[in-house]
């Protein structure tokens, strides 16, 4: 079976092309219309990403500096944010898919793709929640961004692996650069390989896996969108869709982690219902434990509302684009959400001073994003699917 369209050539570094070789050859005089119509189609297919992409590095900064501000109030309460974001989210994921069937955007066939994808999407992100935390907890701040790339390196093999993807030197190169530039911008200077040093080897591999997880998971998701664009005969899959039941699947297999997870958070398990109860009412700012809640609700509920627009920007790019992509868009914000920490905030008293090296791996980081956008002349990057039986 040939490869789902959109997906059999790419015409370069940033987009999908549905035109392969095989197809150039022996072009009549009469297609130059076609060829033409073509071009345009992958340039504004081109504009769209980068567009697409910018919304999401913005999201992403936003969804960092975010995250911190709405720990302000709840600085007693993180896993209740936690729990609020996961559980939070499939109602409010469903709730917008209910109102695009009724708006005819989802359609009957979309919701009755195959559910066994979704449930193995919901089982990585619980694992890869649970394994972070687990790590998270032993290691410093300072070492998880150098172990973070792991996330990038795991994309491009699984992408390698299950979809046939291959990379051209220039986008190995620059995911490499991109790699090399967060490193400098967020641990130059902060002793963060002597932390993991004394972390030890377990926790740092635990933490590599939990990247491996949450790889698989965007992965997977690609993979989703490329077998519905063949089952849906060349349609495309709403992205509420994937949202709302890898969402539900992942609060599923967090209810049946919560014991293990709460346990990480040093919260016994048996006053779990206390801590949730006082987390709502700090969050909403009422009662006797509203002391020390300033900035709730509005701190938290601007971290909800960003959160979710920044992993709907994120699944649309994976969507347009690919994993190695939105990944990249997602990586981009951490230098921008630096900066941002070094300007006067409200509510986190004095800025924090730029590290050491983030000058030089912001330049390397752009750097590495420009050649992997760059597209040789000389010919095209090649993506496949393989074919099923």
């Amino acid at each position: 079976m040939p490869p789902p369209p959109g997906t059999a050539k790419c015409g370069g570094a940033w987009e999908r092309s549905g035109v392969g070789e095989g197809e150039r050859a022996g072009r009549c005089p009469c297609a130059v219309g076609e060829l033409a119509e073509s071009g345009r189609e992958r340039r504004n297919r081109s504009a769209e990403v980068v567009v697409a992409a910018a919304v999401t590095v913005v999201m992403g900064a936003g969804n960092r500096v975010l995250y911190k501000l709405a720990l302000v109030p709840l600085k007693n309460y993180p896993f209740f944010l936690a729990q609020l974001a996961t559980f939070g989210y499939v109602i409010v994921y469903f709730s917008i898919l209910y109102m695009r069937y009724q708006a005819g955007i989802v359609t009957d066939e979309m919701l009755s793709m195959p559910k066994t994808p979704f449930l193995v999407v919901g089982l990585l992100e619980a694992l890869g929640a649970a394994t972070g935390m687990a790590a998270g907890a032993m290691l410093s701040g300072a070492s998880i961004p150098i172990l973070s790339q792991a996330f990038l390196v795991w994309q491009i093999l699984l992408s390698f692996v299950f979809l046939g993807r291959r990379y051209k030197v220039n986008q190995l190169l620059g995911c490499f650069l991109v790699a090399i530039g967060v490193i400098l911008t967020v641990a130059s200077g902060s002793g963060a390989g002597h932390s993991l040093k004394e972390a030890g080897i377990f926790w740092s591999l635990l933490m590599i896996v939990s990247f491996l997880f949450q790889a698989a998971d965007t992965v997977l998701k690609e993979i989703i969108f490329l077998d519905a664009t063949r089952k849906l005969k060349g349609g495309s899959l709403d992205l509420f869709v994937v949202n709302s039941f890898g969402s539900a699947f992942q609060a599923l297999f967090i209810c049946l982690l919560l014991p293990f997870l709460s346990k990480l958070w040093g919260i016994p398990f048996g006053q779990l219902p206390n801590y949730l109860k006082d987390g709502a009412a700090c969050f909403l700012n009422v009662g006797t434990l509203s002391r020390g809640c300033d900035g709730a609700p509005l701190l938290p509920l601007l971290f909800v509302i960003v959160n979710m627009g920044f992993n709907i920007s994120l699944l649309h790019l994976l969507k347009i684009s690919s994993a190695v992509v939105s990944c990249l868009a997602s990586t981009f914000s951490v230098p921008i959400a630096i900066f941002v920490f070094t300007l006067p905030l409200p509510y986190l008293g004095a800025p924090s001073s730029l590290p050491a090296g983030f000058l030089a791996g912001a330049v390397i980081l752009i750097m590495g994003l420009l050649i992997y956008a760059w597209t040789p002349s000389n010919g095209s990057s090649s993506t496949s699917i393989p074919a099923s039986t």
